[in-house]
């Protein structure tokens, strides 16, 4: 048994009254139908007309004719199959294209025209043009598209003629083609300019926090410092109010060494100003030895080792101070 002709599948879906009921109702619509597929099947035989629902975007589901069958574009280049769809107002709407893939042959990713699940678009269907464009032509388009850019394999092949000698549709999408690649490295480009950028954010925001962690540092010195300065200033005031309050002859210490004004008159007296000046020295020790921790000159562990030793002696000196001259002496150093 034979298999029917492409003009018997045309004539029966078209003309019979089955229960396979097409979209198709002008009668007009019908004949400028058959003769457009029979016009493609005699310039490309490896496409057959055939029967088949097809789902909108919408949900509605419709009978259309579609061609089915296989695109040769060169002989070096695999065969590609190919669905298209006869809409139910078409000449008025243009074609729906899907290129049919598997796993054995995935459709190239980024490509221009053709996406992932195949679904095909190109100039010749955006700029879509009723009772001027027809099936033969959107074929005759489809190999130029997949001669310029194959859907499984990627091709560097340049234009075959200048420019001036292609149509406006070919201009298009050889444009588009172009366009579309250079869109994808400049993505990239952008993508590596914007990771880089995030690192560099990334690098300043570590030095703007140990910048702000030294003014921190610088700040807390400061307000040390200030505190020094403040507790100089007491201890002059204080000794200024001893020479007052003491009527110190201080023209001895203008005739003489100023140290003479402040000799002292008894062995007691030496011991409490030597007690005093160790006292005032372990002072001085212990904030040397937090500027060194500080700026991780010394050791956590062996400034505490230090800090401990330095404490113990001034306990010491601290006790003989009270015991020689009481609480009040204490009052005097702190």
């Amino acid at each position: 048994m034979t298999s029917p002709s492409p003009i018997d599948i045309i004539d029966n879906a078209m003309f019979s009254n089955t229960a396979f009921a097409l979209a198709y109702t002008d009668p007009d619509q019908k004949w400028l139908i058959r003769k457009h597929l029979l016009s493609l099947h005699s310039e490309f035989p490896s496409l057959f007309p055939a029967i088949d629902t097809f789902t909108h975007n919408d949900g509605t589901i419709v009978n259309l004719l579609k061609i089915e069958g296989y695109l040769h574009i060169d002989h070096s280049l695999p065969m590609i199959h190919l669905n298209i769809w006869i809409h139910e107002l078409y000449p008025s709407m243009a074609p729906m294209v899907q290129v049919t893939t598997d796993q054995t042959k995935p459709i190239r990713s980024n490509h221009p025209f053709v996406d992932p699940s195949g679904v095909t678009t190109s100039s010749y269907l955006h700029t879509w043009v009723p009772y001027r464009y027809d099936l033969l032509g959107l074929v005759y388009n489809l190999v130029n598209l997949f001669s310029l850019d194959h859907p499984f394999y990627f091709l560097s092949v340049p234009s075959k003629c200048h420019v001036s000698y292609m149509s406006k549709i070919e201009c298009m999408d050889q444009l588009w083609c172009m366009l579309h690649y250079d869109m994808i490295a400049f993505r990239e480009t952008t993508n590596d300019e914007v990771e880089k950028l995030t690192n560099l954010q990334d690098t300043m925001r570590m030095r703007v926090d140990i910048t702000n962690n030294h003014i921190i540092e610088l700040d807390r010195e400061q307000i040390e410092l200030k505190k020094r300065v403040e507790e100089m200033i007491n201890d002059a005031d204080t000794l200024i109010n001893w020479l007052t309050i003491n009527k110190v002859n201080l023209s001895l210490a203008m005739g003489g060494k100023v140290e003479d004004a402040f000799e002292c008159v008894d062995d007691e007296s030496k011991l409490v100003m030597e007690l005093v000046a160790e006292d005032k020295a372990l002072d001085d020790m212990i904030y040397a030895l937090e500027q060194y921790v500080g700026r991780c000159v010394m050791s956590y562990e062996c400034y505490i080792k230090q800090v401990r030793i330095l404490a113990r002696g001034q306990f010491f000196v601290r006790a003989k101070l009270e015991k020689l001259k009481g609480p009040q002496i204490l009052e005097f150093l702190d």
